[in-house]
């Protein structure tokens, strides 16, 4: 009896010590205590880019899920909106490409990209006519956006669309893409009307020169050379903010109502 005894604990003793031993080899014997926290830490994640597929949703999967770009998020425009998600948020989605913002590029590194199913554009003999959103795909847009930024603890400021991190390629989501909708949810901020029309009666009817609307996007964000002369990469720029807060007219000509947009609106935090 106390052989028996014995022999079944020293067979335990063996059991538990080869899972040591395993347990120890999967970690490379290291022993990582997570009992303390830093206090000094935030998301890697500063900023959310918001596209187009300009294409339709099936072929817009088997693009985003097959070839060689990615997003985090495909929202259908069906009539329940859809939403699928392709790439983990703590993982790196190939959708900003060669893009800047605030000085930082490569912005792939510390974002989420949003694609939405939804055609883009179409040039005719009469002129390019743009492809709206529906409106079920903006409200599921706007809720994932709300998540989003509560658990990564992105500003509003930095949700931004593809044409403003790549003004030179791209035009993503284009001048029907509802901005002043995701800032009356609350998405992103909006400076009130009558600022904009105050800032417009301080310009006294005169317009800056290309200098000053160069130095104003760059001071908000945008990527712009400081040539001081109205140049391609100058108008394609203006054209990317206005299709964003003045989308009634987005040819990229610096002109007095696009300069008051400019003054009303703060610098990023």
């Amino acid at each position: 009896m106390p052989i028996r005894f014995f022999s079944n604990r020293l067979s335990r003793v063996l059991m538990l010590a080869m899972v040591a031993l395993l347990a120890g080899c999967a970690t490379g014997g290291m022993r990582i205590n997570t009992d303390h926290s830093a206090r000094g830490q935030d998301s890697r994640i500063r900023y959310i880019v918001v596209h187009y597929t300009a294409g339709e949703s099936a072929r817009a999967l088997q693009v985003l899920t097959m070839g060689e770009v990615s997003a985090h998020y495909l929202i259908d425009n069906n009539a329940s909106a859809t939403i699928y998600q392709l790439v983990d948020e703590s993982r790196r989605a190939w959708h900003a490409g060669e893009s800047e913002w605030e000085g930082r590029n490569s912005l792939n590194a510390s974002s989420i990209g949003i694609e939405l199913v939804n055609r883009g554009f179409q040039d005719t003999p009469q002129g390019r006519v743009w492809y709206p959103f529906p409106q079920s795909q903006i409200d599921a847009l706007i809720v994932l956006l709300k998540d989003i930024k509560q658990r990564q603890g992105i500003d509003g400021v930095n949700i931004l669309g593809h044409s403003d991190v790549a003004p030179q390629r791209k035009l993503d989501p284009g001048p029907l893409f509802p901005w002043k909708q995701l800032a009356d949810a609350g998405v992103i901020p909006w400076p009130p009307q009558a600022l904009v029309d105050h800032r417009l009666s301080q310009l006294g009817g005169v317009v800056p020169p290309v200098s000053w609307f160069q130095e104003q996007l760059a001071r908000i964000g945008y990527t712009i050379e400081q040539t001081g002369e109205f140049d391609e990469q100058t108008k394609n720029v203006i054209a990317a903010f206005q299709m964003r807060y003045r989308q009634s007219l987005y040819d990229g000509q610096p002109d007095l109502e696009t300069a008051a947009w400019l003054m009303s609106l703060p610098a990023p935090r």
